[in-house]
Parts: C-alpha cells; structure tokens; sequence
C-alpha cells in the first residue's frame, strides 16, 4: 500500500455512511466507536461494526475502540486492518490490548499530558504498535490551551517519538471546523513542516485539501529527480549547480518525495 494521506472518522453507529465512507476516495477509513457515539447506541455500533467486518474491504478499515469488549468482539473477524486505541496514556495499556488482539495493528492515540511524557515509551511498547498519533481536542482540555502555540511542544514530541521508534511519521490530529478549507490547508502546510505525514478527517470534503498539502509540488519533484539524478551518476559527497550538497540524507529526503509523487 502506498502511504496513506487521508484517514477518515466515521461513526460506527452509522452502517450506512460507513459504507459509503469507503468509496470516497480515503487512504483509510476508522469506524469510530468512542466519542462520535452516544452511549445508548454503543452496543448498536459494535454490532454493525462486526457485521461490515465479516468481510474484507479494498480500503484498509481500522476501529478507534470504545473498551476492552469492542476488541475482543472485533479482533478475530478478516475486515479489520487495525485498532486506535484511544485515551492510551502507559504502556500497560498497550500490552493489555496486545493481549486481547494478538497479530493486530495497534495505533495508540495519546490525549493527555500523561501520555506525550510516555510518548517514546508507548511507541515502543510493543511489536504490534504501527503508530502513534496525538488526539488534540482532549490534550487540549487537559493542557488548557488556547491557542497552537500550546501544541507546538506535544506535536514535536510526537513526530520524534514515532520515528525513533522507527515508526511510520504520524498523521495529524482533525482539523473540527468542516467549512474552513483554507484554514485547514493552512494547518497542514504547518504539519508538514513539523514532520506530519497525512492528516486524520471528519468529513469527505477534507480529503482533497489534505491529499494537495502533503503531496509534493512539480518543484518539489523536479528538484527530487535531480537529486536522485546526481547520486546515481556519481558516488560519493558532490554539490549541484545552485549550490545543493548531495549526501545520503539529502537522497534519502529525495526518495521519500518521489515516493509520494507517484500519487500524483
């Protein structure tokens, strides 16, 4: 598969527009049982959500669980790809569902102060963590913050953690305000400069502006190719013409591009 861009929130107690969540054109799609349920309406969620599970879907379909019997309802059946785990906070927590899912993808998703200070220690938890990813609505209650400023610090600590871990680079939190494109597109150009890579949605319109921010321009991958160009031509540390200095680092950034443009 190639690198998912877009992961999109649709709530497990809505069969229906999770189903057609999945022809929309997301990377992956996550059935959501925790907050975008009522309480009353968990158990129907759960169970429709075993029942889309029984099958295999061309887009990956990973669950953000609600507690430990949605995992042990759901990890056995050949539709899920991965479970989010919410509010995960130490690793303890981590081992617990690595225990109910054996052979399962796990993505914590770290919603407090707790948590980013475990941030390293939860990536790292297990063989059956895929990623990390912040959940910004609560640390931002739990934080008290106001405005971005506050997350800078946490959302670097993420991206360092997961890569240290030699994880995939997390995607970024929602972006809640479904009508503002432009602030949206905005967010995720500051994403990418911070080391994101793709962005969780919460509504079919956003996958667009999110797959453009973090798609690399005709710049971008013109510069890549020579790059790549140089190195393969000649070994060995050389300069480019404007000046560039052509070290493994530097290739490897370039790989990463065309990888990405591929998409394009």
């Amino acid at each position: 598969m190639t690198t998912p861009l877009t992961w999109l929130y649709v709530p497990g107690d809505q069969p229906e527009t999770v189903r057609k969540a999945l022809a929309c054109g997301a990377d992956v799609v996550i059935v959501d049982l925790e907050d975008a349920v009522a309480p009353e309406r968990k158990a129907y969620a759960l169970a429709a959500t075993a029942e889309l599970l029984t099958t295999r879907h061309e887009v990956p379909v990973h669950v953000r669980v609600h507690a430990e019997p949605d995992i042990e309802a759901l990890c056995a059946l050949p539709g899920l790809a991965a479970l989010r785990l919410p509010k995960t906070a130490t690793p303890s927590q981590v081992h617990r569902a690595a225990a109910l899912a054996p052979g399962i993808a796990l993505h914590p998703l770290l919603e407090s102060a707790l948590a980013v200070e475990h941030a390293y220690a939860i990536a790292t938890a297990h063989p059956s963590v895929a990623g990390i990813a912040l959940g910004e609505a609560d640390l931002r209650a739990d934080l008290g913050v106001r405005d971005e400023a506050g997350l800078l610090w946490p959302r670097s600590r993420v991206v360092v953690a997961a890569r240290a871990a030699r994880l995939p680079p997390p995607a970024q939190s929602v972006h809640p305000d479904i009508r503002d494109l432009e602030g949206l597109a905005a967010s995720c150009a500051r994403g990418r400069a911070l080391g994101f890579m793709g962005r969780a949605a919460i509504h079919p319109c956003q996958l667009p502006v999110i797959e453009r921010a973090y798609l690399p321009t005709p710049e971008e991958v013109a510069s890549a190719r020579e790059i790549v160009h140089a190195a393969t031509a000649r070994e060995g540390a050389q300069a480019l013409p404007d000046g560039r200095f052509v070290d493994p680092a530097l290739v490897a950034c370039a790989h990463r591009t065309l990888t990405l443009a591929d998409r394009l």
